[in-house]
């Protein structure tokens, strides 16, 4: 008895001993990075929610039927599991130890032996998935692909040797009289009835080394933990806790410093413009990087990483991690002498950029960078809420910003959008050119010496650069004009007001130019009044709604799908003639799974006669993206194969008539992928790509009624 108590304390030691010590070192570099942005630990009830639901409800896993219910028993088994814990260190001071209170309860004798055995079948299904989706059957398709799989596979082995010395001490335990619960335990019971020939010494001796084991392969698995990746084992909890809420997604941050905003007006001399080392991370930053879980779900839903790109989010976080570890020594040391003192390799990691190409070994190279589309999927399929965009943006302001560093294609972009304030240096005169032929008036505010928008203006409508100059958008616009008009919804533009929102910009990384733009627009919506406003393009829907508070521009925006669906359902709009047309609707990322909006388009074309809506095989939350979000749409898609003509295939599969969609971005891509797939003969020439306003449009018009197209309007 005193030789096992003395054995498990000696051993406890140890481990926390070590343990302590790769924690503290941990902790110390979380603290080398800068504060984080305020808010964090705002809103506690929906925090707590957030950990309710995602960590101990396993939410977002359980959407991965398979392998988030093993991972549920897992994870479940070792917080119930936890009691046996207690139960085998008190069995080092009292053989007939009993936790107080509910010790011998049937109850828990059987949710012990439950979750036991429940832990085993999940470690069963784990080994299959992991065997079925190996990177050797799969290559790059695996979402294991580039994971760390040796470690992954010693982990298994751990949680198995946890199970069965648990089961073996227990049943030992049956057969020496030490066992606290006389029912409910079925699994010990069962290990009992096998061991019960063995006789009473043996398993004496069973018993002790049952505990001695059990105990010592929890604390080993304590080590390992601390040291791996399986790190989020602790770290998951406080960074589910401490994400942005409701969901890293919508707005993006602006430039932070120090934890406060950098006034790009009056900008402090040390005030650091995004990320260019790994210490100028936040700790918040940190502790994604140690939490990442390398389950590659990320990966998986990446279009980028889907179509060839060498982008994977999974791989970024956990090149990311690693460096943090390998600069580690750098960053702690206390004086110049520490520091030089260090090994070769550790003041090599020192020198490496955080971007650059391979020939200068940079941490994230350039093309894995530039390729994020920013749709989101990855930070909406992340188990444990890891900010991917808002990482990859950062380091993309600084590259733009401090480096001059991007896709050189791009610079006529920003050269347009600051000379001309619309992406295709179009001009403001430009602006209403989509309103030519139509049979009614288009109110433009100021045309009637408006100070303010007058009081039957319910709506500022927000026509946007795409709408107003991109001929595929131009229909958009007109079709949504046509219906507010037949709805009796009194609306006004701004006509050669509007300036672009800068979102891309903003997503390209040129943070500056986005706030200058920005700053305009919220000062002349201001001037006029601006309450409620209505927007085609998603991403106008999400600058002016999201992002547009953060510099004092608080306006109820809704995006014409939202409005058209309302006053379908309120009966001012009536889709009387049929359409009849298979469709497919795709979900535009920074419509749908930036901001929930998936009912409302489907619900415009649920209530069209005639129309037959068949769903692509990743759609709402997990929609594929069209390729043009993260500024994409302007810079050459060189690497792998296309996003558009991918998101296209996917669309044909349907057989549809008309591939709809809710945003002119996705409009402009998967008509070119349209156009594409035509000229090789993959897709039929009736086959159109169109606004779902348009299907609308048509239902309550009927063909004939429908209005011209404006000059120079596309008709694919």
């Amino acid at each position: 008895m005193v030789l096992r108590m003395v054995l498990g304390l000696a051993m406890t030691a140890a481990a926390f001993a070590v343990a302590a010590r790769r924690v503290w070192l941990l902790y110390r570099l979380g603290r080398a990075g800068q504060p984080a942005e305020p808010g964090r630990t705002r809103d506690a009830g929906r925090r707590l929610w957030a950990v309710l639901t995602e960590v101990f409800g396993q939410r977002k896993l359980l959407k991965w039927s398979g392998a988030g219910t093993a991972h549920f028993a897992v994870f479940w088994g070792f917080v119930i599991l936890g009691a046996t814990i207690l139960e085998g260190y008190g069995a080092l001071f009292q053989r007939d130890f009993q936790i107080p209170l509910v010790g011998t309860d049937t109850w828990l004798g059987f949710l012990e032996d439950f979750f036991a055995v429940a832990v085993i079948c999940g470690l069963v299904a784990f080994s299959i998935i992991r065997l079925r989706q190996s990177p050797e059957r799969e290559g790059r398709r695996s979402r294991f692909f580039g994971s760390h799989l040796g470690p992954a596979w010693l982990v298994l082995l751990m949680i198995f040797n946890v199970m069965w010395t648990l089961l073996l001490y227990r049943g030992a335990q049956i057969n020496t009289g030490y066992f606290p619960y006389r029912h409910g335990a079925l699994a010990s019971q069962q290990v009992g009835h096998w061991l019960h020939p063995l006789g009473r010494t043996t398993n004496d001796v069973l018993e002790t080394a049952g505990i001695l084991g059990s105990l010592g392969v929890v604390l080993a698995f304590l080590v390992l933990v601390v040291y791996s990746k399986h790190l989020h084992i602790f770290t998951a909890l406080p960074n589910v806790a401490l994400s942005r809420r409701p969901r890293a997604l919508g707005a993006l941050l602006p430039v932070y410093s120090g934890g406060e905003p950098v006034n790009f007006e009056d900008p402090g001399e040390d005030d650091k413009i995004g990320r260019g080392a790994i210490e100028d991370f936040t700790w918040k930053g940190l502790l994604d990087f140690a939490t990442c879980t390398e389950c590659g779900r990320c990966q998986s839903q990446c279009p980028a990483w889907n179509t060839g790109k060498p982008l994977s989010p999974k791989l970024l976080i956990m090149g990311l991690r690693d460096h943090a570890l390998a600069k580690a020594p750098y960053l702690l040391a206390s004086s110049d002498e520490q520091r030089q003192a260090l090994p070769a390799e550790v003041l090599a990691e020192t020198e490496r950029p955080l971007v650059g190409s391979a020939d200068v070994n940079g941490v994230i190279d350039p093309d894995v960078l530039w390729s994020c589309v920013t749709c989101g999927a990855c930070v909406e399929q992340c188990p444990v809420d890891i900010e991917h965009v808002d990482h990859i943006v950062d380091m993309r302001r600084y590259q733009v910003m401090i480096e001059s560093e991007f896709p050189r294609e791009a610079q006529g972009m920003l050269r347009n959008l600051e000379r001309q304030g619309d992406p295709w240096g179009r001009g403001q005169k430009a602006r209403m050119e989509w309103a030519s032929g139509l049979p009614f008036e288009v109110r433009v505010f100021g045309e009637g010496g408006e100070e303010k928008l007058p009081d039957d203006v319910e709506y500022l409508f927000w026509v946007g650069c795409a709408g107003a100059l991109d001929d595929n958008a131009k229909k958009t616009t007109r079709s949504v004009a046509e219906l507010l008009h037949e709805a009796g919804v009194g609306f006004m533009v701004l006509g050669s007001g509007e300036s672009c929102t800068g979102d891309p910009a903003r997503r390209l990384g040129q943070e500056l130019l986005f706030q200058e733009l920005a700053k305009q627009n919220v000062e002349t919506l201001n001037e006029v009044g601006a309450k409620k406003i209505v927007v085609t393009c998603a991403h106008c829907f999400n600058a002016l709604g999201n992002e547009y508070p953060q510099l004092g521009g608080h306006y109820e925006v809704v995006h014409h799908t939202q409005l058209l669906a309302r006053l379908v359902a309120e009966g001012k709009l009536v889709p009387a003639n049929e359409v009849d047309a298979a469709v497919t609707y795709h979900d535009p990322c920074y419509l749908g799974r930036h901001n929930r909006v998936f009912s409302p388009p489907r619900e415009i074309l649920g209530a069209v006669p005639g129309v037959r809506l068949t769903e692509m095989p990743r759609n709402r939350e997990r929609s594929f993206c069209c390729g043009a979000g993260g500024a994409r749409m302007w810079m050459e898609e060189t690497i792998g194969t296309r996003i558009n003509e991918t998101r296209t295939d996917e669309a044909l599969g349907t057989e549809p008539d008309l591939v709809t969609a809710a945003c002119p971005y996705c409009i402009v891509m998967l008509t070119d992928g349209l156009a594409s797939r035509k000229q090789q003969g993959k897709a039929s020439q009736d086959v159109r790509v169109t606004d779902v306003s348009e299907v609308l449009l048509r239902s309550v018009r009927g063909n004939a009624q429908a209005a011209p197209e404006a000059p120079g309007g596309a008709t694919e």
